[in-house]
Formats: C-alpha cells, sequence, structure tokens
C-alpha cells in the first residue's frame, strides 16, 4: 500500500516510517514538509492514501486536503490531528478528509486507519470522536432521515457497527457475511436514511443513541 506523508516535522515522519514499512504491507513513496507540493506529488507519486498533518507553515493540511479533492480522482486523506486542534477539524471535513487520528496513538491503530481509509471506509478516532462528530454538524447537516424502521434487522445492525467504527472488512467477520454483502447493505443504510457517506452515518448512529463514544469495535 503506497503512502504519501504530509508534515512539517521530521521526527513525526520518521516515527510514521518507522510504522508504515515494507514489511507490515505498507511503502511511503514521499514525504512533505507542508502541503504546497501536494499536488504534485500525489499525481507523481500516486499514492493510495495520503497521510497528512492538519498544522503545518506555508499551505497547511485543510488547504492540502481541499486541493486534493479537486482532482478527478483524489487518494483518501488521513488526518492527523491533536486535542488542540478541535477548531480545524470543521474545515478538514468540509475539505475532503476520510479520516481522523490522535496523533500518538499505538502503531496498530495507524496501520488500521491507513488500511481503512485505503479500502474506502472513515476513520474516526475514538479519542477525538465527540471533536469530530460536532465538527461535521457543523458543517454538514444530515438530511432528515427516515425513521430507523425502515431498515431491515441486518440493515439496522450494519449502521451500528458502523457507528462503532468497524470497516467493511470488520463488519463482514463480525457478522460472518461476505464483504460484498457488507457492502450492499451499506449502500442500502445511506440510501434509506439519506445519508451522503459513513462519516454521515457515524453521527446518524450516534444521535439516535445507537452507539456512544467508545463504542469501538
Amino acid at each position: 500500500m503506497r503512502v504519501l506523508l504530509v508534515d512539517d516535522q521530521e521526527l513525526i515522519r520518521a516515527g510514521l516510517r518507522g510504522i508504515l514499512r515494507a514489511s507490515y504491507g505498507f511503502e511511503v513513496v514521499g514525504e512533505l514538509g507542508d502541503g504546497a507540493g501536494v499536488v504534485d506529488a500525489v499525481r507523481a507519486l500516486a499514492p493510495d492514501v495520503v497521510v497528512m498533518d492538519v498544522r503545518m507553515p506555508g499551505v497547511d493540511g485543510v488547504e492540502a486536503t481541499r486541493r486534493l479533492a479537486a482532482l478527478d480522482d483524489p487518494p483518501p486523506v488521513l488526518v492527523l490531528t491533536t486535542f488542540e486542534d478541535e477548531e480545524v477539524l470543521a474545515g478538514a471535513r468540509r475539505a475532503g478528509a476520510d479520516g481522523f487520528l490522535l496523533k500518538g496513538v499505538p502503531a496498530e491503530d495507524l496501520q488500521r486507519a491507513v488500511r481503512a481509509v485505503a479500502a474506502g471506509d472513515s476513520w474516526l478516532d475514538p479519542a477525538v470522536t465527540r471533536r469530530v462528530l460536532a465538527a461535521y454538524r457543523s458543517v454538514s447537516r444530515t438530511a432528515p432521515a427516515a425513521a430507523l424502521d425502515v431498515l431491515t434487522p441486518r440493515e439496522r445492525q450494519v449502521l451500528v457497527l458502523i457507528g462503532s467504527g468497524l470497516t467493511n472488512t470488520e463488519i463482514a467477520d463480525e457478522l460472518v457475511l461476505g464483504e460484498g454483502t457488507v457492502k450492499t447493505h451499506v449502500g442500502h443504510v445511506f440510501a434509506k436514511l439519506v445519508l451522503r457517506d459513513r462519516a454521515a452515518a457515524v453521527v446518524f448512529a450516534f444521535d439516535h443513541g445507537l452507539v456512544a463514544p467508545g463504542d469501538r469495535g
């Protein structure tokens, strides 16, 4: 899995390189110290995922993510954040970030998050879930959704697991289903509840009491 690192701190990038190494199935194909060259780097290196710091001199992670979103086929962006970055989460979500991960998490969590966003899933670090949800609500109103009874029992199970932070692969394992079947159920949930994406589904699940912060499976 090809990864582009964008962070202004060499020490952070070195740590990320150590975690995202070939022995774990990753290849760091490039590194940048700010977001100014991220579009050119993506075009030249074709990464599967961009791991992006939000606070950088020059072009920050929010603007860099926005520039990537304007490409015809942009790679997913996993944003690295800290507890002090709450005010930029709304901008990062609006710009098109696919996941939010707290700096300093265990290596396994970073690896899971990179794999998840590469597979088209969203990733919300449980430690910043409340902040991300508040940021999402501030910039994206979920359409008034139909009552939960429009969902089949299986679709409701899938929604709960999405809200708990599981990827499609993890949901398939949990429910002993094929991943293609899970994707079909996810599509039905989005359509029936008029949800734009997984982040909206997570918000819906939280707002309707199906899951609570810390419920990641």
